[in-house]
């Protein structure tokens, strides 16, 4: 039986869940909650850290892996991180000027980039980086211990679900009642250009289909009663959302257009980044509505948006 721990966070997505399981006779940790204080206190108070043997991250995204470095570098258990997780730490500065350069390229100008680069090259965004871990992808201990793993890209690049036996921990690529904002990032496959979001959430979609019968372990809120109802859901505000932007789906200025719609609102450092994040996104869609549309006829939901696509 796996077992559900809940730590509250400092950052906008409020509470965020991470999982033990004894799997094999071996304690086995799933993400690790941010990096505070009363995070490490409750790893402490909660998990047997002598007898900790494995660590699996879902995504590294600060708070589900903040204490990552700690726990492999404290306890003696081994760090398993997502490939394109591993590539991020292993290319950062690369990855990093990357992003900056696809950001100039919708528009943002280097004021804006300098002052972005800085609130990411602090601890606010990066945990301190592991320096032993294995890469899931190329781990044979997962398949040791009853571990199935599945990549689900889309809300970044490197999300993996983790399914063992009936039960799944999804991270943050199924959520009950959250739109979460895909980012926008470098491909770290080719180092050039972004990564497609869009194209690789409509491919998650038929991994996350085979979850259905599945008791899901999200990171956020506290349950998932329908998995087909958690994709609807996000792709009714997806669709919904896309259908305000088509007057500007050919837009490039990414940040001229944020300035256009949001006027005199000041939207923070980072929220401007999460907004262009979910604008190119909705482009995305706008431009190739039809790869949706038959991923959806192939799980059996697109009854369920058809009017939704008639709008679109």
């Amino acid at each position: 039986m796996i077992k559900q721990h809940t730590i509250t966070t400092p950052y906008m997505v409020g509470d965020v869940h991470f999982y033990s399981a004894r799997l094999e006779g071996e304690l086995v940790l799933f993400d690790t909650g941010p990096l505070t204080d009363q995070a490490w206190q409750m790893l402490e108070a909660e998990i047997d850290l002598a007898e900790l043997r494995h660590v699996f991250i879902t995504h590294c995204h600060i708070d589900h892996w903040g204490n990552a470095a700690r726990l492999a570098a404290e306890t003696g258990a081994t760090l398993y991180l997502p490939q394109r997780d591993a590539d991020k730490i292993s290319h950062h500065q690369h990855r990093i000027q990357g992003m900056m350069d696809v950001m100039g390229g919708y528009g943002f100008d280097q004021a804006y980039l300098d002052e972005l680069r800085a609130e990411i090259d602090s601890d606010s965004t990066f945990p301190p980086f592991p320096q032993q871990y294995q890469i899931v992808e190329e781990s044979l201990v997962p398949q040791k211990l009853g571990i199935e793993v599945l990549p689900c890209p889309g809300h970044s690049q490197s999300d993996l679900v983790y399914r063992i036996g009936n039960q799944a921990v999804s991270g943050d690529v199924l959520l009950r009642g959250i739109f979460q904002s895909p980012l926008l990032d470098i491909d770290l496959q080719s180092f050039s250009g972004r990564f497609h979001n869009y194209r690789a959430y409509c491919t998650s979609i038929s991994t996350l289909v085979s979850l259905r019968d599945c008791q899901i372990l999200p990171g956020h809120r506290y349950s998932i009663e329908s998995v087909d109802e958690t994709i609807l859901f996000y792709l009714r505000k997806l669709i919904s959302r896309a259908i305000q932007l088509k007057p500007y789906a050919q837009e490039k200025d990414i940040a001229a257009l944020i300035e256009h719609l949001f006027g005199d609102r000041q939207l923070p450092l980072f929220g401007l980044y999460l907004k262009a994040s979910e604008i190119i996104f909705m482009q995305d869609l706008l431009a190739e509505p039809q790869r949706l549309r038959q991923v959806l006829e192939d799980a059996g939901l697109f009854a369920a948006l058809a009017d939704d696509f008639k709008n679109l």
